[in-house]
């Protein structure tokens, strides 16, 4: 599977919604886990800014990557942020899109500034 490192240091990063378990199953409520070490993963939204263009993007991280003292609202460091893109058929419809995963959440600071 391919895996695209994210390069976010010129990027302001905003939490947008708060930590919530990432949901595997949602008929049953199971909740997912890292396939590796078995570690319940949450999920937090973003809003990514960079070159004067922003996304909404939900970003999984391991539940022991959370850090305390997140507000919405604020910016975030998401260290280790990459993107991997996903395609699979449901329903006979083939859906495609990209996810995101973090090795951590934690409060960050607004970029300085570039002299121009």
């Amino acid at each position: 599977m391919c895996v695209i490192r994210v390069d976010a240091s010129t990027a302001t990063i905003l939490l947008t919604e708060a930590p919530a378990p990432k949901v595997r199953d949602r008929q049953t409520g199971e909740i997912a886990k890292d396939a590796v070490t078995g570690e319940a993963l949450m999920t937090v939204g973003v809003v990514y800014i960079d070159e004067g263009e922003s996304s909404l993007v939900q970003v999984t991280v391991p539940e022991s990557g959370v850090t305390e003292g997140l507000t919405v609202g604020a910016p975030v460091s998401l260290p280790g942020l990459v993107a991997r893109p996903w395609k699979n058929v449901f329903n006979g419809q083939e859906r495609h899109g990209i996810a995101y995963r973090a090795t951590a959440v934690a409060p960050g600071t607004f970029p300085m500034a570039q002299a121009g």
